[in-house]
Formats: C-alpha cells, sequence, structure tokens
C-alpha cells in the first residue's frame, strides 16, 4: 500500500490544522492505521491510531483531547483533525499502516509495515 500525507503548513498557536492520510494499493480498510511525528532533533513519537473498522482509537497523552483522529473507507483515507495547536506540535507529521491489528500496541512504531512520506507542521507563538 502506498500512503500520501497533506495538509500540514504554517498556524498560529491555538490554531487547527486537518491532515489526510489517501492511500492506494491493497484493501484500505482491513489496515489499522496511525499517526507519528518527529520534530528536529528528537525520536519518532505516536500521536494517534485507529483501528480498522474505526471503532477504536488511540491518543498520546499529549494530544488527547485535541486531536481526532478518524477513517473514511470509502474514500482510502484517513484524517487527523487537530485543534487548539501549541508551539510543541511543530513537527512532521507521518501516518502509517499496519498489515495486522497491533492491539495494545498501536504506539509501537514496529507494529506498521508502511509510512508515507511526511507532512510538516508547524506552529508559531
Amino acid at each position: 500500500v502506498q500512503l500520501q500525507a497533506s495538509g500540514g503548513g504554517l498556524v498560529q498557536a491555538g490554531g487547527s490544522l486537518r491532515l489526510s492520510c489517501a492511500a492506494s494499493g491493497r484493501t484500505f480498510s482491513s489496515y489499522a492505521m496511525g499517526w507519528f511525528r518527529q520534530a528536529p532533533g528528537k525520536e519518532r513519537e505516536f500521536v494517534a491510531a485507529i483501528s480498522w473498522s474505526g471503532g477504536s482509537t488511540y491518543y498520546a497523552d499529549s494530544v488527547k483531547g485535541r486531536f481526532t483522529i478518524s477513517r473514511d473507507n470509502a474514500k482510502n483515507t484517513v484524517y487527523l483533525q487537530m485543534n487548539s495547536l501549541k508551539p510543541e506540535d511543530t513537527s512532521v507529521y507521518y501516518c502509517a499502516a499496519a498489515d495486522t491489528d497491533p492491539y495494545s500496541d498501536y504506539a509501537l512504531s514496529n507494529e506498521y509495515d508502511y509510512w508515507g512520506q511526511g507532512t510538516l507542521v508547524t506552529v508559531s507563538n
């Protein structure tokens, strides 16, 4: 499966952005999907994940209550709605797909088999 992330940009603190990740290739609806981010000089970290059906969602504590992950299997797309953005949210955001359900390991990057190219989100003061 190929993943194409988009929607990044420059936004002021307190603002909102919606990231999209379009998938092509094999059956999108069979994949669990996740969003990760990596700031300069830092390790990649988990942001959010969603099960193949959309029935279960998972969030990092740092984004809980501000970010919402969702998916539209008919459009082969997963979204990350980001509200109340903070300067510390500045990162390159990556979407990822997992062949098999990670179950309790949604936050582990090595559970994901396919990665998009990343989209840059910059939050200014």
